[in-house]
């Protein structure tokens, strides 16, 4: 028998109230069950006459096809009263809302819902899934032992199946048992739209009410609008689990977290966290990056509602959230997406288009319409629900070509023959517009490492619509500077200044992101060439140098106090070395550096305009001296000057376009950031004496190894 094997697809035609039948009004199915009664809202009870080894039926002529009626159903271990789920037809929601992106997050998965019948309401949970290539479908939880035969769904239209379990409430664990469409089990399944789910072994998925929690975030909420591209950013990237821990190592939640985070950031200046993926991943040495449970916040650090709290507090601090979030692959963990209904349902069959052979994972199918409606709806979804500012889309180069990583044998080319994923192209547009659309103060920002044309333009004008895109090259190509011993960087002048050269083609945040401190390429420090002076010095003068540099700026955490190994994310950062002045000095500049950042206009309003910028020198590779000015809308402007040799540069000309005083505003090498206190210019006026081409100039001493901020006033 179909229901025996938990392979019955139409479990509405032959359970609960029959309505075509003159001999049989109610059939029950109940594996285990010694017997069962039907009560009705009028106090009638009904003895059930067992019909096979787990049926029941009662025969006669009562109607049980309107009147609402419960089970009483006696088990070896007790009783036990239910509402039969048979009983309730109404399954779909009404309208578009499935394919809406912006309200299929609300209705599918598993749904806290309350239905009528007659008079009587009835709160439950509702479950509905795609999975078209099954041919049966189970929701198996501690409410029916897990077991399969219990509660069939009914295969309804598109693909979908759904049933609507009357008595459920939250934090019901469940998972989904699916056959194949031979009849072949399959592993259970985690809710794909689920919005809580357990850690190892069982991955199981939680039901959870999202209108629990109760937002005091108005404020933040109802801000103006703003260009987000003329605002001061400043991202501190961060990994939940590792940025510190508990004294047993233990990982803090997320309330723990906001109450230790949320001040740190404030006194650091930096407006926004950007979290390292929390969508719910089974390995956490994928650091979220390869995400099963893409609706549900890790419960490594605790609940939903602890997230939210965690996103309130930072509004409420005048903190942003932004996301990584990962539409580019999916891992084939069998609870997860893979042969979700013993089909490639989420990907391409092909492995030239639907496995990623670097990350051995699936690769989403673009082109498909459910695929899409679920990833749209996905990035909505945290808008939507957890109040978040942005999402950074991790590994979007790898969307964009069809033979990313692949030598040419091991890709198909698109209808056109080139190598651009035409889909991924699309759906990134249609998730932007979507999103620029519901949440006009959102930021998209991209990881995209090619010259990819248009990331950060409007889709209207043939771009990707993205906010943002992290500038790749600037990471590479100033890393690879600042490596180099002082005596030779003169050799590679033109890697520190070719960025310059596309620094406005797209809108940029300048990143200096977790890639860079892990897989053997140690910490940022130890990138320094040097003694152990020199070494910090040299990161002092790179970061002065980065925040005067136009773009949005991203520090991956630990970078602000020098640490000196590279990101473990088994441990914590080294909070340790912050007795050292070497190290509490480096934190001190980069509170210092945000805080000049966000308050000078000129450092930030015009970052993607090139009428924000100004070279003074950019050829003196012999000196390593970089200089250039900053603008701010109204004008005014700030000097920034990097010497990044060892050598102090005492009366230094530089060339200027107008008269007026130049005074100190931050300097790398100050002793407070345990610098040389070597002779600095405080303040110089401009004379009249031509240099660099400028009909005026200063003389500046310069120290050691040192990037400083002057702010020009006019006489």
């Amino acid at each position: 028998m179909q229901l025996e094997r938990a392979a019955f697809s139409d479990p509405f035609s032959y359970l609960g109230p029959q309505y075509q039948s003159q001999d049989i009004a109610l059939r029950v199915w109940m594996p285990g069950a010694e017997s069962v009664e039907a009560l009705t809202e009028k106090g009638e009870r009904f003895t059930l006459n067992r019909e096979a080894e787990s049926g029941f039926v009662l025969e006669g002529d009562t109607d049980f096809t309107t009147a609402l009626y419960q089970l009483i159903v006696r088990w070896p271990h007790g009783e036990q009263t239910l509402y039969d789920p048979y009983q309730f037809h109404n399954l779909l929601p009404s309208g578009d809302a499935l394919n809406d992106p912006s309200q299929m997050h609300s209705e599918m998965g598993a749904q806290l819902i309350t239905l009528n019948r007659g008079n009587n309401p009835v709160s439950g949970v509702r479950f509905l899934i795609f999975a078209p290539n099954a041919s049966a479908v189970s929701v198996v939880g501690h409410f029916n032992a897990w077991d399969g035969r219990r509660h069939p769904l009914q295969k309804l239209d598109n693909g979908l199946w759904g049933l609507f379990v009357p008595g459920l409430d939250d934090d019901e664990l469940y998972k989904f048992e699916l056959k194949d469409a031979a009849g072949h089990g399959l592993p259970h399944k985690a809710d794909p739209w689920g919005y809580h789910s357990e850690q190892y072994p069982s991955f199981a998925s939680k039901v959870y009410n999202q209108e629990k929690y109760r937002w005091n975030d108005e404020k933040w909420q109802g801000r103006p609008v703003t260009a987000k591209h003329q605002e001061a950013l400043s991202f501190y990237e961060l990994h939940a689990g590792s940025w510190r821990t508990k004294e047993n190592g233990d990982f803090l939640n997320y309330r723990e977290l906001a109450d230790e985070l949320i001040p740190y950031l404030s006194e650091m200046g930096y407006t926004h966290v950007e979290l390292m993926p929390i969508s719910e991943h089974p390995f956490y040495g994928s650091w979220g990056y390869q995400p099963i449970g893409l609706f549900a916040p890790t419960s490594r650090y605790g609940s939903p509602d602890d997230f939210k709290y965690f996103v309130d507090q930072c509004h409420q601090a005048g903190i942003g959230v932004v996301l990584d979030w990962v539409p580019a692959h999916f891992p084939s963990d069998d609870h997860g997406l893979a042969n979700f209904d013993g089909t490639a349902l989420f990907n391409d069959p092909d492995p030239r288009r639907g496995w990623h052979q670097d990350w051995q994972s699936y690769i989403y199918d673009y082109g498909r319409d459910h695929v899409r409606r679920f990833l749209v709806s996905n990035a909505l979804f945290w808008f939507e629900h957890y109040h978040i500012d942005g999402l950074r889309v991790d590994a979007v180069a790898s969307m964009l070509y069809l033979d990313y990583s692949r030598e040419h044998d091991q890709w198909i080319p698109n209808h056109e023959g080139g190598n651009v994923n035409f889909d991924a192209v699309s759906l990134l547009r249609w998730m932007n517009e979507e999103v620029y659309r519901r949440y006009p103060n959102a930021m998209t920002i991209a990881e995209e490492s090619t010259a990819f044309p248009g990331v950060s333009k409007p889709t209207d004008m043939g771009g990707l619509g993205f906010g943002f895109k992290w500038n790749m090259g600037w990471m590479h190509d100033s890393l690879s500077y600042i490596k180099e011993e002082p005596v030779h960087r003169k050799y590679h002048h033109n890697t520190i200044t070719f960025p310059l050269v596309y620094a406005f083609s797209e809108n940029y945040v300048l990143s200096l992101s977790h890639d860079e401190v892990v897989y053997g390429k140690g910490s940022l420090l130890n990138k320094m060439p040097g003694d152990e002076w020199q070494q910090t010095a040299n990161l002092r003068a790179y970061m002065g140098y980065m925040y005067g540099q136009p773009g949005k700026k991203l520090n991956f955490m630990g970078a602000e106090i020098a640490q000196s190994a590279e990101w473990a994310h088994e441990g914590q950062l080294e909070w340790h070395w912050l007795q050292y002045p070497r190290h509490s000095g480096m934190q001190k500049l980069v509170k210092d550096l945000n805080k000049l950042y966000t308050s000078a206009p000129a450092l930030y309003e015009q970052d993607c305009s090139p009428e924000g910028f100004e070279w003074r020198v950019q050829d003196d590779a012999d000196d390593s001296i970089l200089a250039h000015e900053r603008f701010a809308l109204n004008g005014d402007k700030v000097l920034v000057v990097s010497n990044f040799t060892p050598v102090p540069r005492q009366g230094y000309t530089l060339g200027v376009p107008q008269e007026g005083e130049y005074k100190l505003l931050l300097n790398t090498d100050d002793g407070k950031y345990w610098g040389s206190q070597a002779p600095v210019t405080q303040a110089v006026k401009s004379t009249d004496k031509p240099s660099h081409g400028l009909a005026h100039s200063i003389k500046l001493d310069l120290p050691p190894l040192s990037t400083v901020f002057l702010s020009f006033s006019k006489k």
